[in-house]
């Protein structure tokens, strides 16, 4: 009866464990279900619900048998960078390319200039396009005069009417005038204009009154002579310079008459002036980071008494625009040299824009005693120059990225 009891109840316990053990199964396999669909229906963007995290655009695909064209998937935004404005004052107050200067090792020997900003009626930021290319020798733009010619027999006068002049490249506050000689058997007249500020492009209006010995001359091809028209620059010191002179014959005056004439101005020849000595100098342009290189190779033939005590021989680089000095540097001193040799490069900045204005000014110098320098002799280099100064400065604008070497003379 015992035995029985106690089977009868483990029995029972046995199967009530096996329910709990199979309603445990069964909630168990409901909750991983029921994980399983949100699970899913999060995954399909078709079933989702709307959320602060989930946007409502929805994406879909569909079949199609056309052929599929290739399209830019991609667009590149535009990039808005201001170019550099190039302006006199930043022409050599950058920075940034410092570091490529690595030729020029003597920067205690440097002095740098300010050019002073000039008045233009366009004062727009540095957002407008340049456009101007590197100047060429075939592109130089010389100053263009122009005249009308009229012959008065009866009065025996020759008429020269100076109407304007353009292409004009001087310093802000210069003035300026237009004058005239006739030659005529060893014989010199002279006539000048009104003094006009100097600009760009300049009207005069004025008649040039030249006397002619006409009386029995029917044609004018048998007139001997010579004629000049002159532009001449005042700056504020008064100091009178030539920008240019065109000459024409007296003979050639028929084909001149009662015609619009206009005429480059041709910049004045050097004076002939004893050499006292050479310098070999090696120049290249870089266009795409606007560097003048000048290379100082070496000088011959110096010839000077201020070489009797010492030989201490260095050269002074002066960089011009127009007539305001921008940039000086020295290269180092030989001593005990008459033909001293230096070979050092210096890298100027100097934007293209600007090369047509410019000047490179070499001077030859002598440590006479600690701090004393005597000069021996210069030479100028650039377009307003003449002479191997232009030939070279020429060449260099035809072949940019080349060293292109040349021997100066230079002069006291």
């Amino acid at each position: 009866m015992l035995v029985s009891a106690t089977a009868l109840l483990g029995a029972t316990l046995g199967t009530v464990s096996g329910l709990l053990t199979l309603c445990g199964l069964s909630l168990l396999c409901k909750s991983c279900k029921k994980g399983k669909l949100e699970r899913g229906d999060e995954a399909d963007p078709e079933k989702a619900k709307p959320s602060i995290l989930h946007t409502l655009t929805q994406f879909s695909v569909q079949k199609s048998t056309k052929p599929i064209q290739p399209q830019a998937s991609l667009k590149f935004p535009e990039i808005y960078c201001p170019k550099p404005c190039v302006t006199s004052q930043e022409v050599i107050n950058d920075t940034s390319a410092a570091a490529l200067d690595t030729c020029n090792q003597t920067t205690d020997r440097e002095e740098v200039f300010s050019l002073p900003r000039q008045a233009s009626a366009d004062e727009t930021p540095c957002t407008s396009e340049q456009t101007g290319a590197m100047t060429k020798s075939s592109s130089i733009l010389y100053p263009k005069l122009h005249f009308s010619i009229s012959l008065h027999k009866e009065n025996g006068e020759l008429h020269i009417s100076i109407v304007e002049a353009e292409n004009i490249s001087v310093e802000a506050g210069c003035e300026g005038y237009i004058s005239g000689c006739v030659s005529v058997s060893e014989e010199q007249r002279h006539a000048h204009t009104a003094v006009h500020k100097l600009a760009a492009h300049v009207q005069w209006g004025e008649e040039l009154v030249f006397a002619l010995s006409v009386e029995g001359t029917e044609d004018t091809d048998s007139l001997d002579g010579e004629v000049a028209l002159s532009l001449h620059c005042c700056d504020r010191f008064s100091h009178n310079s030539t920008l240019g002179t065109m000459r024409f014959k007296l003979a050639d005056i028929s084909m001149m008459l009662d015609a619009d004439c206009w005429v480059d101005l041709q910049p004045p020849k050097q004076e002939v002036a004893s050499s006292s000595g050479e310098l070999l100098l090696s120049l290249s342009y870089l266009p795409a980071a606007n560097r003048l290189g000048v290379v100082v190779m070496k000088a011959r033939g110096l010839q000077s008494d201020k070489l009797k005590d010492n030989i201490d021989l260095s050269v002074k680089l002066t960089l011009k625009h127009l007539n305001a000095k921008l940039k000086k540097k020295q290269t180092r001193r030989v001593k005990h040299k008459m033909n001293p040799v230096w070979n050092e490069m210096m890298m100027l900045e100097l934007p293209s824009e600007l090369l047509a204005k410019s000047s490179v000014e070499l001077e030859v110098l002598n440590l006479a005693s600690p701090g004393t320098l005597l000069p021996l002799g210069r030479c100028m280099l650039g377009l307003c120059t003449s002479g191997t100064g232009l030939q070279h400065w020429k060449q260099m604008l035809d072949n940019p990225r080349k060293q292109i070497a040349m021997w100066h003379p230079l002069y006291t």
